[in-house]
């Protein structure tokens, strides 16, 4: 597909095949230098661990392009130091972060005309993973692993602007207590495929985890982390070891310190206190944020800041990150690389 047949405005976060992708091998202890090929098919065994045991993790980050032509990446070095986790975790080789970071700017470079023009919304998604690969059978880190980076053109998450959705809290589990929750791995995603497509089923955008040890504190909306304003104008996000410590939820963290004056709480967010919030909200990569309308819990509903408008802190929170990745608002220090 060229670029050319891209209706940019009707982009959706959908799988696009882009010209080049980056590949390196980790085999007798150590990374190759890496290639970026055209092929964006993997022949891998089929004793590989990533495909019977798991043993895999990825990220999600993006490109922007800016108003004077220039192309933004987004703190890839939080996806860098966040994947070295993951990697560590599940007993994975990890890549330095300076290998991370130069691996995702050829893959930006490569496939630049993919990049949605400044204004559009749209952004270049990037996905890097690292999988356990090679010749195996038995319950044991794999004998070899690869690293890649792919990237496809993704539109703006709202089409016309910012829109509050539904939520419904789940009885399921997400992550389990001392589990990978904090780990950014498939197996994490794939037990939230059911509880979240019964919570579509019944109307709602996704559903709300509690903790698995208490289920009485909100921990994360699907596959994006909760944030919520109090009446007194305080930001406050669960923190809990099974919670995934999201990019944009550090990156409002600080921005709602440093730019909104807001007073950040990191701890507990009780199911039977939300009527302490006016506003919430779920936050991520994709959206970036979610604006919450309201939360089912025991069949009622408790409603926000509204159903069909966004909160004030909110809108200003939405609009001073996205200035911040698309250049028009000057960035903290370290936060933007240029590629």
């Amino acid at each position: 597909m060229g670029n050319e047949s891209i209706n940019w405005d009707k982009l959706g976060f959908d799988y696009i095949k882009t010209d080049k992708r980056f590949l390196s091998y980790w085999r007798n202890g150590a990374w190759d230098e890496g290639t970026l090929t055209e092929d964006n098919v993997l022949h891998i065994s089929e004793g590989s661990t990533a495909l019977h045991y798991g043993q895999q993790c990825f990220e999600g980050m993006k490109a922007y392009r800016c108003k004077d032509g220039s192309i933004n990446l987004f703190r890839p070095d939080q996806n860098a130091l966040r994947m070295q986790r993951s990697c560590s975790r599940l007993l994975m080789p990890f890549v330095e972060t300076e290998q991370f970071i130069e691996a995702c700017k050829a893959v930006v470079r490569a496939n630049e005309r993919f990049i949605p023009p400044y204004g559009t919304g749209g952004a270049l998604y990037l996905r890097p993973f690292v999988i356990g690969v090679g010749d195996n059978i038995g319950v044991r880190t794999a004998p070899e692993f690869i690293f890649s980076i792919f990237a496809i053109p993704v539109g703006a998450y709202f089409k016309g602007g910012l829109t509050p959705h539904n939520f419904l809290i789940s009885s399921y589990d997400r992550a389990a207590p001392q589990g990978t929750g904090a780990a950014k791995v498939g197996g994490n995603y794939a037990a939230s495929l059911m509880p979240g497509s019964q919570a579509k089923k019944a109307n709602f955008a996704d559903c709300i985890y509690l903790d698995p040890m208490t289920h009485s504190k909100i921990e994360e909306v699907g596959s994006a982390n909760f944030f919520g304003i109090t009446h007194d104008n305080k930001f406050i996000t669960p923190r809990s070891p099974s919670v995934l410590p999201g990019i944009t939820r550090l990156s409002l963290i600080e921005l709602a310190q440093s730019r909104l004056g807001l007073e950040v709480i990191e701890g507990d967010v009780f199911i039977d206190k939300l009527s302490d919030f006016k506003e919430a909200g779920a936050c991520g990569t994709a959206a970036v944020i979610t604006p919450i309308g309201g939360i089912s819990y025991n069949d009622k509903l408790h409603v926000f800041h509204s159903e069909t408008e966004v909160g004030p802190v909110t809108q200003k929170l939405y609009k001073e990150l996205t200035g911040v990745q698309t250049g028009d608002i000057e960035a903290p220090a370290g936060w933007i690389v240029k590629v």
